[in-house]
């Protein structure tokens, strides 16, 4: 049987984790190339020979996505498997419809040739897009959990921005282990939240290796949380799965890849958000639980918000910044930096788009919807640059921070700042604890 040449057309995350658990040591297949997309800079480098496997001694170059006709033709590809999440359903077709033009079957890989089994229970928190509140949710799960005595190591879905090979496993359960493994800022927001609450944190590239690590951690581990990125479904076999819906996007749980996969797939599924979001936004997010997932507990839940410092916005003119891949792939338009701004009396939000220099000028060109608010990117030391220099150049009164870390500590502001700050908190019954009560007995 000839060996199969594949493209894994991914964003450095979820189609390294096809490749090394259904293709890095299967000689029926021979990887010709990763595609990027979604995430910047990322092309242009290689998937290291250490990671890939003796099949791959010369490594497997990584290449744009824009150039995946030409790639197909050059390499006579068999089949692209798409890899990568929190897209329009139109867009995954249409990208198909491009690799089947090009000669080449369009395929996806299934949890059943993707989930790897812990020894561990573990309990899996996703979403249906990026910006639900997978990460609130996770955090409260974890507060919950440890209440009642259980070590929780947390996995968080991949983030490798940087030296692969050197993130093949990483381990953070101090400050100081994030400029350690030298994280952007995109990192800090989802591992330094963990670690002020006391809990253990692991991410990387090989996700096998990760789940042996946090089992055995050294501070010890009873349950595995999995912390999951964009709206994927998870890279471990899950034993209680938890999705969380926006009613902010109406429609979307059954229109976005893999959303609604995680939907259909949950035992428990949160609706967030309640607090600030239509009624019949939230009746059409009730009708697509009961259309897909009828059998699921259903948590209503408030993303509830705090100000640092409410006199720093009262009749401000203020520059509201917001968590970057929540306003970009995830299309948000409002985030709780603007509710806070709105509900704590500010005298005008400030629209920073003229004002945006180098990399951050580009993504408002990418993602045209983002509108007055400033996306916190901050994928490598330029996007950080580029967000400090933006921040000093608009003309405001004050910055109001609402990315779930301090902003202060990676980059200056020269500008009186408040930070928002959210939690889910549950409304009625049944709660996230009787939940996890039933789990944990």
């Amino acid at each position: 049987m000839a060996v199969k040449k594949i493209i894994i057309i991914g964003a450095a995350g979820r189609d390294f984790h096809n490749f090394n658990v259904y293709y890095r040591d299967n000689a029926d297949y021979n990887v010709v190339a990763f595609t990027a997309a979604q995430i910047p800079d990322i092309a242009g480098r290689k998937y290291p020979a250490a990671l890939a496997g003796k099949l791959y001694p010369e490594g497997i170059p990584i290449y744009d996505e824009k150039e995946l006709e030409e790639l197909i033709k050059k390499f006579d590809v068999d089949a692209c498997v798409f890899s990568y999440s929190d897209v329009p359903y139109n867009y995954v077709m249409s990208l198909g419809a491009r690799v089947n033009t090009a000669g080449a079957a369009f395929t996806m890989l299934g949890h059943k040739n993707t989930m790897i089994k812990s020894t561990k229970p573990v309990i899996s928190v996703g979403a249906v897009r990026t910006g639900c509140g997978k990460s609130q949710t996770s955090r409260k799960i974890a507060e919950i959990l440890m209440a009642h005595g259980k070590k929780v190591i947390a996995i968080r879905h991949p983030m490798p921005y940087g030296d692969l090979e050197a993130q093949k496993v990483q381990r953070f359960a101090t400050i100081d282990d994030l400029k350690k493994h030298n994280c952007t800022i995109e990192e800090m927001e989802e591992y330094e939240p963990h670690i002020e609450r006391g809990n253990v944190i692991y991410a990387g590239v090989d996700y096998e290796a990760i789940l042996r690590a946090a089992e055995n951690d050294p501070d010890g581990c009873d349950i595995i949380l999995w912390d999951g990125g964009n709206n994927d479904f998870p890279f471990y076999k899950t034993d209680l799965m938890v999705s969380v819906l926006d009613p902010h996007r109406p429609g979307h749980e059954l229109s976005y890849y893999p959303g609604e996969v995680t939907l259909r797939l949950a035992d428990v599924v949160v609706i967030n958000k309640i607090d600030s979001a239509d009624f019949e936004n939230i009746l059409t997010v009730r009708e697509s639980i009961e259309r897909v997932n009828p059998n699921a507990i259903v948590v209503d839940a408030a993303s509830t918000i705090s100000v640092e410092k409410p006199e720093v916005i009262k009749g401000k003119r203020v520059l509201v910044v917001e968590d970057g891949p929540t306003l970009t792939h995830g299309e948000m338009k409002i985030g709780a930096g603007i509710v806070a701004a709105k509900r704590f009396g500010a005298a005008e939000i400030i629209d920073p788009r003229e004002q945006a220099v180098g990399k951050l000028a580009d993504t408002y060109k990418t993602y045209p919807h983002i509108g007055n608010l400033l996306p916190a990117m901050g994928y490598g030391e330029e996007q950080m640059r580029d967000l400090a220099a933006t921040i000093d150049k608009v003309d405001c009164d004050a910055v109001v921070i609402a990315t779930p870390i301090d902003l202060e500590r990676v980059i200056k502001i020269n500008k009186p700042t408040t930070r928002v700050e959210y939690e889910l908190q549950e409304i009625g019954h049944p709660t996230m604890e009787d939940v996890l009560k039933d789990f944990i007995k």
